[in-house]
């Protein structure tokens, strides 16, 4: 089994690569000031969002129209996307619990506590997304609060990778981002949705050495631009 190439876009945004598929999770790079791509740099063979909000939907029409990837999305916002890229193109419209099966894989929309509205005025219920890939299963929990039922996923499937949101204000912070880590229990975890922007500042290497403390997991802090392998 090939590895997984797990690439951090800056802020919650994703490219994961396996035997050249590129599954993209909420790529929010037009407005992004850390952005390590434009749009128009990207390809995508699907485009996975976790909510609504401007910093997670992001740049997912343009990136859909440009390469024909297939787009899943909570049903609120498939709806959205669907009048913006018309009847040809292929939208998924999960809702919580929902599973989507690709060529590539599968992911699953889990719920997470937050809010979520699209720049379009669409109310939407925000989620996580568990995804497998290459045979490795990533747990991207969007934006969230912690909470307990952050532990399920991790019972039915084997979680390789938990990218944790840290920053604080709009999300868990990073002292709730340990709890969290020990809840998932995925062996590997990388911060995200920090350091973007003033409200979301935190010290990354801090939680890292937290985690660290407590022994349940190692943690990577990827620059926007740099990159892991699943292996």
């Amino acid at each position: 089994m090939s590895s997984v190439e797990v690439r951090f876009l800056g802020h919650s945004a994703f490219s994961f690569e396996h035997d050249g598929t590129r599954v993209l999770v909420d790529p929010f790079l037009t407005g992004n000031p850390k952005a390590a791509a434009a749009h128009d740099q990207l390809e995508a063979d699907a485009i996975l969002i976790t909510h609504g909000h401007a910093d997670h939907i992001g740049d997912t029409a343009a990136i859909a129209s440009r390469t024909g990837a297939p787009v899943a999305a909570i049903v609120e916002i498939a709806a959205e996307l669907s009048e913006e890229l018309g009847p040809d193109h292929l939208v998924h419209d999960p809702n919580l619990g929902g599973t989507i099966d690709f060529d590539w894989g599968w992911a699953q929309w889990v719920p997470a506590w937050h809010t979520s509205t699209t720049p379009r005025g669409t109310v939407n219920t925000p989620a996580g997304i568990v995804l497998n890939i290459g045979g490795k299963t990533i747990y991207h929990l969007g934006d969230t609060a912690l909470f307990s039922d952050l532990a399920l996923p991790g019972q039915r499937h084997s979680i390789d990778l938990a990218l944790i949101p840290i920053g604080g204000h709009y999300t868990m912070d990073r002292h709730d981002a340990v709890r969290a880590a020990a809840l998932i229990g995925a062996p590997r975890v990388v911060p995200i949705h920090c350091n973007t922007f003033t409200p979301i500042e935190t010290d990354a290497q801090a939680f890292a050495d937290d985690v660290a403390a407590e022994g349940f997991a190692t943690v990577t802090i990827l620059e926007p631009g740099e990159s892991l392998e699943l292996a």
